[in-house]
């Protein structure tokens, strides 16, 4: 089964309809399973929120793999490399790491370019439709 993470640069675009909309719901439909860390929800919750749109977050979520931000993902993500990646997005990338480690994730899909550096990194193929 192929397995993508998504950050929240890229449901955030879903969400609020931006003109890549099309293309990265085509990718996404490239994988079977969508993953991310549960902050994910949060993130994306306090972004529907802001922009009067939180009645779509649900259906955004919907069918994605929410993966609980547990102490081991907070332990790793406080020195995981490169230390230029943002504190949120350090949860992400210690979140995918993981499950790349453990053989369950076969992409990254992100628009931050922090996020993407520390992803190729740790060698997880990285996509950014447009």
């Amino acid at each position: 089964m192929r397995s993508v993470y998504l950050d929240t640069s890229v449901l955030g675009r879903v969400l609020l309809d931006e003109p890549d909309t099309p293309a990265i719901r085509r990718e996404l439909g490239q994988f079977e399973r969508h993953v991310s860390s549960g902050l994910l929800s949060v993130e994306l919750h306090r972004l529907g929120l802001r922009e009067n749109v939180l009645a779509l977050v649900s259906e955004l979520l919907s069918g994605k793999v929410l993966i609980p931000v547990d102490a081991k993902i907070l332990t790793a993500a406080e020195t995981i490399a490169p230390p230029t990646v943002a504190t949120l997005d350090a949860i992400h990338l210690a979140t995918a790491v993981s499950l790349s480690s453990a053989g369950q994730l076969d992409a990254l899909m992100t628009y931050d370019k922090q996020l993407a550096t520390g992803a190729r990194e740790h060698g997880i193929e990285v996509l950014a439709p447009s």
